[in-house]
């Protein structure tokens, strides 16, 4: 009898939920519910942690994607694990054209459940979660088609010239 190699099934990817009471705080100090923050729009999140030189490589990148989101039906975010002075220094000028969330405590990234930054994560309305983690194009273009998909959105092009090569990216509970 000759026996046949098996071949591997492919793997689904299942979308975790999110409580939707994990609270999360502006950075002009305004803490909400999640609950709140997507009661009309989904949120498309990159979330960094800028004591890392993983973070700040992907920055450009990510601003760049969230760019491409403007128009859709989701609100595109900045989350940072640090408090909003460290925020504002690692931010520079782009606290002021993206709306910031500020994690010191890493709630949120426990609640979405990433596990290396930077990550891409949509958290739509009912508490789904879709997210990539650590720099890799082909993930993030996965979120962003979903994101598109969901807000008849078209989606950026992932890798774009200029964006780094993949990399795995740092622990996300710091």
């Amino acid at each position: 009898m000759r026996w046949r190699r098996a071949r591997a099934l492919p793997l689904l990817l299942v979308a975790s939920t999110v409580a939707l009471t994990t609270n999360l705080t502006s950075i002009g100090g305004e803490t909400r519910p999640l609950e709140e923050w997507v009661t009309t729009f989904h949120l498309a999140s990159v979330v960094l942690d800028p004591f890392t030189n993983e973070s700040s490589w992907v920055l450009h990148t990510a601003t760049r994607i969230l760019d491409a989101f403007r128009g859709a039906d989701v609100r595109v975010n900045l989350v940072v694990t640090c408090t909003a002075d460290e925020a504002k220094q690692f931010l520079g000028p782009l606290v002021d054209e993206f709306l910031v969330f500020c994690d010191p405590d890493r709630s949120f990234v426990r609640g979405v459940g990433v596990a290396t930054l930077p990550a891409f994560v949509f958290v739509q309305g009912n508490g789904n979660v879709e997210s990539a983690e650590g720099w890799d194009p082909a993930e993030w273009r996965r979120v962003a088609k979903d994101i598109a998909d969901n807000t008849a959105w078209l989606a950026p092009t992932i890798p774009a010239p200029g964006d780094p090569s993949p990399f795995r990216g740092t622990p996300a509970q710091g």
